[in-house]
């Protein structure tokens, strides 16, 4: 169970209740959000003696963020919880909970330009070689790789993946992306092979009691989970020998920067991809263009 927050429980159920019901939050969203308002006020309760609400201000604010970075959490963590803890505030303000709102002297840290890790080829394959096909949950665990590799899927868009969006015939699927964003994607015949050799001898043997429409099922019947994956994802790059600093978004950006290299254009991939805006995408040209001068530096006589 997951521990109260005392005097800033209340506040905190009523903020979540708005983003979903008014909102429209996703559920990896508000449990981002929840997690890091427990963050916050564990804090006040064991560091600033419960606090008020009203009584907060923004150096309040900057001593919980130092505190952030002082325990080694990275850049990113600390501009997500400043983005969670500004919103929060001018709902605070709007409810009347503060009457000033502590934020708006509060500057987020630098975003710095992360370039994600990707796998080469040879590294994809050794990846796609680890899982045994001839078990169905080999069999399963190749058809994922497959799917993510040949369509760039987020994962909580691969777990969500249903029967009904699969229109083989056509070469296509179709997904549910953030912000409740339908996109079409077509799919390779190799990823759309595993599919329907994994349909046919593996989904039916995991589990008696099935999850209809779900297509990627744990050996229970039920519906994977995105850490569920994840998990997986870690240890199959571990068994495949690859020492980079994977994330379950690697598939995601291998397929971006591999069709990139190979011509496609961006805003083809933007769509693929379902970036709302295309600057998210072009991370992917800086990946190739690194690729491109380290390929250069080994192979040119003159460099």
């Amino acid at each position: 169970m997951l521990h109260q927050v005392g005097p800033y429980e209340d506040n905190m159920v009523d903020y979540l209740h708005y983003l979903t019901v008014e909102r429209g939050v996703s559920a990896n969203t508000r449990a981002s959000y929840q997690q890091d308002l427990r963050h916050f006020f564990t804090y006040l309760i064991e560091q600033e003696k419960s606090m008020p609400l009203a009584n907060i201000d923004r150096f309040t604010i900057m001593a919980f963020l130092g505190e952030l970075e002082k325990n080694g959490k990275s850049r990113n963590t600390v501009i997500h919880m400043v983005s969670t803890l500004r919103k929060f505030f001018q709902f605070a303000t709007s409810n009347n909970w503060v009457s000033i709102d502590p934020m708006t002297q509060v500057d987020p840290p630098k975003k710095a330009q992360h370039l994600p890790a990707v796998l080469t080829l040879t590294e994809v394959e050794a990846l796609l070689a680890v899982p045994d096909p001839n078990t169905p949950l080999g069999l399963r665990n190749r058809t994922m790789l497959e799917v993510m590799y040949a369509t760039g899927l987020r994962v909580s868009e691969l777990v969500n993946l249903r029967l009904d969006n699969l229109h083989l015939e056509l070469g296509l699927i179709q997904t549910l992306g953030k912000g409740d964003k339908e996109r079409i994607i077509p799919i390779g015949d190799v990823a759309s092979h595993w599919l329907q050799r994994y349909l046919a001898d593996g989904r039916p043997f995991l589990g008696k009691q099935q999850d209809e429409q779900v297509i990627f099922l744990n050996d229970h019947g039920h519906q994977l989970t995105r850490q569920g994956v994840w998990k997986l994802i870690k240890g199959w790059v571990k068994a495949a020998g690859i020492t980079k600093d994977v994330s379950p978004h690697t598939l995601r950006h291998s397929f971006a920067t591999h069709i990139l290299e190979n011509g496609a254009d961006l805003r083809i991939v933007q769509e693929l991809l379902g970036h709302a805006d295309i600057s998210t995408t072009q991370i992917y040209t800086h990946i190739s263009n690194k690729r491109l001068t380290e390929v250069y530096g080994k192979s040119h006589p003159r460099a």
